[in-house]
């Protein structure tokens, strides 16, 4: 009898516990919902604009402290966070960044950009860094001239030309890439590529093909890059595919665009491509970063392994 009794007590404790706890979740102010959607201000030049502080603000620190640039490969930018995507692991951040992930992301708050800080000069390695598009809430940007080689994009074809038309248009219009060089080469050299989408400036030229774009640029670079340990050089490297790639200061890094049917095939074709410059390959073509659009405007960046939902080609 007594264990009986010691039941239903037990057991209307319980429900009265159940009960308060029902209670309380109710009384509880409702948690705010994920975006699920990128906001008006992540798609926007504006953010542009931070990412461009952002990488400059990297840059002056890194000066300041007598530090070498972080191995960046891409940068993740939502109104709450700015993120850098490094190819290897550094646990040592200067301030104000923060270290995630081991050492392979850094980020800081955009509210941490308008305080007072060593600004650096317009980041010559990070000139390619363009748009790629949105993983839901944010914004990915990914450093071309990091591919081991060629970049590839294939897909449907308005898919693919809206793309790489979004691509160019920010190199040469967007903050990041202000001191970006970029050639049209062979057939997209025809106007139809950009479709007048084009900023009206003397850094978009065009070549009859990669060869000559090739020459071109290592005429106007006069004694062209110095070697590897040379004071001229900055240290930054990319350790995706065991590739390095160095950026070096003084030149500006040049992003050649060719259709895939024009891309010289030959051993050796493409030793005129400097390092932290960058091949953007309309088509399919045998390279290390093989990107894939779909025709709900996702895009697949194969081994870089970002998720993109909307690509650039479809923000505007």
């Amino acid at each position: 009898m007594i264990w009986y009794v010691l039941a239903v007590v037990l057991g209307l404790a319980l429900i009265a516990a159940v009960a308060a706890l029902i209670v309380t979740e109710r009384r509880r102010p409702p948690r705010p919902p994920k975006p699920v959607a990128a906001s008006a201000a992540v798609v926007g030049r504006e953010a542009l604009d931070v990412v461009n502080a952002g990488l400059r603000r990297l840059t002056g620190e890194c000066l300041r402290s007598g530090r070498s640039l972080p191995d960046l490969y891409a940068v993740v930018y939502s109104e709450e966070r700015l993120a850098l995507l490094l190819a290897g692991a550094e646990e040592a951040a200067p301030a104000p960044w923060s270290v995630e992930a081991g050492g392979e992301r850094w980020t800081i708050s955009p509210d941490d950009l308008h305080r007072p800080g060593p600004e650096g000069e317009p980041a010559l390695p990070y000139a390619l860094t363009v748009t790629v598009g949105l993983d839901g809430p944010d914004r990915v940007l990914v450093d071309l001239s990091r591919a081991a080689g060629p970049v590839s994009v294939t897909g449907p074809d308005k898919e693919v030309r809206s793309l790489v038309r979004a691509l160019v248009t920010e190199a040469l219009a967007g903050p990041v890439g202000a001191l970006a060089e970029v050639t049209l080469v062979g057939s997209l050299a025809d106007g139809r590529l950009l479709s007048g989408d084009e900023p009206r400036t003397s850094r978009l030229h065009s070549a009859a093909s990669l060869e000559e774009a090739f020459a071109t640029v290592a005429a106007s670079a006069g004694t062209g890059a110095p070697e590897p340990g040379s004071p001229d050089v900055t240290q930054i490297f990319r350790l995706i595919e065991g590739s390095s790639r160095i950026a070096v200061q003084g030149e500006a890094p040049h992003l050649f665009v060719v259709d895939a049917s024009q891309l010289p095939r030959r051993e050796g074709a493409l030793a005129g491509l400097r390092r932290g410059d960058a091949l953007l390959v309309v088509g399919e073509a045998p390279t290390g970063w093989r990107w894939r659009t779909g025709a709900g405007g996702s895009l697949d960046t194969g081994p870089l392994g970002l998720e993109i939902n909307r690509h650039a080609g479809r923000l505007a």
